[in-house]
């Protein structure tokens, strides 16, 4: 943690800022920083304006050397380099109003919803003031956080694009400078001659009787006899 120091050259050695590596627009950024902490001190609020000052300048400082040099951490610096000014003050007087008090009532819900429709890219300190400018109660982030999970409005976004079926139905009437079908169609001629169907008759096959045929003699046989006659 950086301590309080008299001495320009001593608050940039326990930072690790090596000063004879700094431009001399650097040098004289940091000299009037280091004159604003003196005179502001390095309370919460005067260090979050300087941090959120030296943090969107463009610098060409890291953001781990202003982080060293504020007394910050580096996620903090990191977190605070994505905020706007808008939010750096919302934050800052959010914390100055000290402990939070009032109470999210369920019958807030569908304000608060219509509001996170309307205002699709709101921030959660835009729905705080909303809350507090409407209701006249002021809760923290941690209180509308839980509000908001418990009746599911931690996921609601902007209205999206209207269906196609809400538009009404697609019109499916030609054009006017289309002609009918009818117009467009050739003329009818006199109709085809009509063709028979086949009709299916049925008729009574005759089965042939089988016809018995006469054995064929063996192969190489003659009619005559084999044996001789027997001799006188």
């Amino acid at each position: 943690m950086v301590v309080m120091t008299d001495d320009f050259a001593t608050w940039l050695d326990q930072a690790g800022i090596p000063r004879q590596r700094l431009a001399p627009e650097q040098q004289a950024l940091l000299q009037a920083a280091f004159r604003f902490r003196q005179q502001q001190g390095d309370d919460y609020y005067s260090t979050r304006l300087l941090s959120h000052f030296l943090l969107h300048c463009g610098s060409g400082l890291k953001v781990a050397q202003l982080a060293r040099l504020l007394g910050l951490s580096r996620p903090t610096a990191s977190q605070q380099q994505g905020l706007s000014s808008k939010e750096a003050i919302q934050q800052a007087h959010h914390r100055l109003d000290g402990r939070p008090y009032g109470k999210l009532l369920p019958r807030y819900a569908g304000a608060i919803a219509h509001f996170l429709l309307t205002h699709p890219k709101a921030t959660r300190y835009d729905l705080l003031d909303f809350i507090e400018a409407t209701f006249g109660v002021r809760v923290s982030r941690i209180a509308l956080w839980k509000f908001l999970k418990k009746y599911g409005l931690d996921q609601v976004s902007g209205p999206g694009p209207t269906p196609a079926a809400a538009v009404g139905p697609a019109d499916t009437s030609p054009p006017a400078d289309v002609p009918p079908l009818a117009a467009t169609s050739p003329p009818a001629g006199p109709p085809p001659p009509a063709v028979p169907l086949p009709v299916a008759v049925s008729a009574s096959v005759p089965v042939p009787t089988p016809v018995a045929l006469p054995v064929p003699a063996p192969p190489f046989s003659s009619p005559g006899r084999s044996t001789r006659a027997p001799s006188c």
